[in-house]
């Protein structure tokens, strides 16, 4: 057994030279100390009975990936706890001490199950507490109150077990499951186990499910707060119908996210598909589903021992994968259900506003504050806020009441949970009045000439920024006059104000571009007027300057949805594009979105932005100019030079190594949203740029998903887009599938319409499959080619194509993948035909007779 830190460490003070008769002494305290915890690691993961684990003592699995023992949660907002036996200065610590699992080789201490959990221990309770065995064979955390009493913190349920005949024992597994068994081996289930036992935590093995025979339900439960492990607000189960749930723990039951039974199994094809996508995840683990006579339930293996992961239901009641990364020495989000961190129920605590778009999501609605600052600093926010002023009301009896209370708009938010419907109030200056009358309303709405009302805590209310689901719902919270006297009075200075906010905006944005800029192009001094090289760095043009340069913008080269695109030329002969936004609102998110992105980050692949003007209304982007155009010139026009087959597949590669670069190596994951021949520009050399960032969404390194209302263009868009859920890349993987196919045919992948005997719509996509699964892959060359291309490269680009637009996201591969098969690294297999794709081919055939 090993000595407690603290006695090693006094004896390692002491020095070489000390006397034979301290170090009797010394050997006589230690073996005094081993003697008294005898026998606590002994075996090393086995605890027997009349053994007992104390504070500093742990059991650790036989492979020693997990440790069992008492330890302290002590974490400071945006640090990480360390393991109990290490040293942290912290500014929060948790309300005792706790017994509990957590991976023992890892340096970030990360618990894995915790016994008492609704039950810390103190300090001064510590030093007499221990896990034993009990008489009765159920393992128990005691302390002894005196020389005769102990008091019992924590206990294992339902194990009925003759201690006159046998005994048990505790083991901790190599899958981290605490099981207490019969000395006596059996091939049975465990008496208890760690698994079964509610926690935040689904280990490889552990289940998520219901025994039908017993009823006993396995689920996990959310903690409280970052340095709180009680019973949190959020819960993960499979209900009595079979159906998995993600839901509130306490009334009201509010499911956020669910899974219907009849299709866990499709789940199931669905977590395999993006587990095997993902390069952190490929052959690492095998989600499983099982439904028979005794049980329903979903579990997963570790297919490689040596790797580290956990599924955790967040304190935000999100369920996540991570993974360890020795690498980076951190756990990595690889994904999280649901997608959205506002989806979650009353996951910001009452009367406050979530945007799943901002940082920080949650914020208190206006003349709140923050109902616990401290609880909010450690991620929970289940408190929410509080009023500033409390309200003037006051009931004089049961059909009058007397306010001077307020109402104050919140526009664009999805209305809050538990509505009451008036009908009665059929206008809105009558639904506000119904509110004014009842002391207990908090707010009310008025849509499509239906008045709701809400009594005592707003919860769910939802915020869009104009990147997420719109809502033209209003929201009017109750508030004191005195609170909006405050905002009148602000009000007031509004013009004033704004100007100089304005001003001092732009200002700042520019000022820290220029910052920023400097310190990645190496600029040392950039003039903020007239007009520069593009050899000197990113430029902030006048709009007078940009006018000379493009000749009044007379030499249109383009545009789309959000302006035109002009030639022209700076004082040095650099040839430029300058793209003029039009619209104000519109104008104004791209012309962020381009800056943001495509403004901040190089690649050979991506077009270079060189400067912008942003004078007044007027916002222009100004790129480097493409010799060569766009794409789709080069493929639709009848009269546009012939693409060869090798340069053709140059631009292909070019464009993956663009977009991998997008989704994989910038400081957020970058969605361009709208990949398509026209945005993708060729310059002297026809190498291609991607251009056009004007939808681009960012979607942070913890998520996987993001909402956005910019959608891409028809024949490009993925399925999903339809459905109006969070996007991932994966919108840019099918939209690169479809520019492949056009690259290979020299058509538009649109459906072409004959008129031969009626109308059959042969729609690209579904024969580029069909030829591909017949082995004539020759017929959908295109013919401007004249057979000059190579079949083992063009069969490569078509199987790679096909596996892009399939239906499923989790059935297209990720760009890594993508760029690997194109430079013939990586094999793919011919995929199968995609369904949706199908149904339009059918329902056409079927409509032409």
């Amino acid at each position: 057994m090993a000595a407690h830190p603290s006695i090693v460490s006094h004896f390692s003070s002491f020095s070489p030279a000390m006397s034979p008769l301290y170090i009797l002494l010394g050997g006589l305290l230690l073996f005094s100390s081993l003697h008294t915890s005898f026998a606590a690691t002994a075996n090393g993961d086995t605890l027997a009975a009349g053994e007992a684990l104390a504070a500093g003592d742990k059991l650790i699995s036989r492979n020693g990936k997990f440790a069992l023992g008492f330890f302290q949660f002590q974490q400071s907002p945006g640090t990480t706890s360390k393991s109990p036996n290490t040293t942290t200065t912290t500014t929060s610590s948790s309300p005792g001490w706790y017994l509990g699992i957590w991976f023992n080789k890892i340096p970030v201490f990360t618990t894995v199950w915790i016994a008492n959990r609704e039950k810390p221990i103190t300090d001064h309770d510590l030093k007499q507490a221990q896990l034993k065995i009990s008489r009765d064979g159920n393992l128990v955390i005691i302390f002894n109150n005196n020389a005769s009493t102990e008091s019992i913190i924590w206990s294992t349920t339902g194990v009925v077990f003759n201690s006159t005949n046998n005994t048990t024992s505790a083991v901790l597994m190599n899958n981290g499951n605490l099981a207490l068994i019969p000395e006596t081996l059996s091939d049975e289930a465990p008496l208890w186990q760690s698994f079964d036992d509610p926690t935040d935590v689904g280990l490889p093995g552990a289940k998520v499910g219901r025994n039908k025979v017993t009823g006993f339900n396995h689920k996990f439960i959310s903690k409280k707060s970052m340095i709180d492990p009680g019973l949190g607000s959020y819960s993960v189960e499979i209900d009595t119908n079979g159906v998995l749930l993600l839901r509130s723990r306490k009334p009201p039951f509010v499911v956020y996210w669910s899974w219907p039974s009849g299709k866990l199994g499709e789940l199931v094809s669905a977590l395999s598909a993006l587990l095997e996508m993902d390069p952190r995840t490929k052959g690492l683990l095998k989600p499983t589903y099982v439904d028979n006579d005794k049980e329903v339930y979903f579990t997963y293996t570790l297919l490689d021992e040596s790797s580290s992961v956990f599924v955790p239901v967040d304190i935000t009641g999100q369920l996540k994968l991570k993974v360890w990364s020795q690498a980076t020495e951190s756990w990595q989000n690889i994904y999280a259900q649901p997608s959205d961190f506002c989806t979650t129920y009353a996951v910001c605590g009452p009367f406050t506003v979530c945007n799943g778009n901002s940082s920080p999501f949650c914020n208190c609605m206006e003349s709140f504050y923050q109902k616990s600052p401290q609880d909010w600093q450690l991620d929970d926010l289940t408190e929410g806020c509080a009023r500033n002023t409390p309200l003037d009301c006051i009931a004089s009896n049961k059909s009058t009441t007397s306010s001077t209370d307020v109402f104050h708009p919140i526009a664009h938010v999805t209305l809050p949970y538990g509505p009451r419907r008036l009908e009665d109030a059929t206008t809105q200056s009558s639904c506000a009045k119904a509110c004014l009358n009842d002391c207990s309303c908090t707010a009310y709405a008025y849509n499509k000439s239906i008045c709701s009302v809400w009594h005592g805590e707003l919860l769910n209310v939802n915020q869009d920024d104009g990147n997420g689901i719109t809502s033209q719902d209003v929201l009017y919270i109750r508030l004191a006059a005195r609170d909006l006297q405050s905002f009148t009075k602000n009000n007031k200075r509004i013009p004033k104000v704004l100007i100089v906010a304005c001003i001092a905006s732009l200002g700042f944005l520019m000022l820290v571009l220029l910052l920023i800029w400097r310190s990645r192009f190496k600029l040392c001094g950039v003039p903020l007027h007239g007009i520069q090289g593009s050899g000197g760095g990113i430029i902030a043009f006048r709009y007078n300057d940009l006018c000379r340069a493009t000749k009044n913008f007379s030499e249109r080269l383009g545009g789309g949805g959000f302006g035109s695109v002009f030639k022209g030329v700076l004082s040095d002969s650099t040839t430029i594009a300058v793209k003029r936004l039009d619209g104000a609102r519109q104008g104004e998110k791209q012309f962020r979105a381009e800056v943001s992105s495509i403004g901040l980050i190089q690649h050979i692949n991506l077009v270079k932005l060189i400067g912008f003007c942003c004078g007044g209304d007027k916002r222009l982007l100004v790129y480097e100019h493409m010799l060569n155009g766009s794409l789709d010139g080069h493929l639709f026009q009848s009269n546009a030079p012939v693409l060869s087959w090798s340069t053709r597949y140059q631009i292909a590669i070019g464009v993956a190594r663009g977009l991998l670069y997008l989704h994989k190596s910038c400081h957020e994951c970058i969605i361009h949203c709208d990949i398509k021949p026209e945005n993708i520009l060729l310059d002297a050399s026809f190498v291609p740029k991607i251009a056009d960032f004007g939808m681009a969404a960012f979607v942070g390194r913890d998520y996987s998903r993001v909402l956005t209302t910019f959608r891409g263009t028809a024949g490009y868009l993925a399925p999903e887009w339809l459905s109006g859920v969070a996007v991932t890349p994966k919108v840019d993987v099918y939209s690169f599938g479809m520019v492949l196919l056009e690259i290979i045919s020299g058509r538009r992948n649109s459906p072409e319409v004959h008129s031969s005997n009626g109308y059959h719509v042969a729609y690209f996509p579904v024969q580029a499959i069909d030829k591909l699964h017949e082995g004539d892959l020759q017929s959908l060359m295109d013919p401007q080619l004249q057979g000059d291309f190579n079949l083992q490269e063009a069969v490569r680009v078509c199987k790679v194509a096909c596996w892009c637009i399939q239906d499923s996201e989790f059935d297209r591969p990720e760009m890594v993948e993508v760029v690997r098969a194109l430079e013939g690294l990586q094999e793919f297999e011919i995929p199968p035909m995609p369904r949706l794709l199908a149904a339009i081919t059918q329902g056409s055939d079927a409509a032409s007779f």
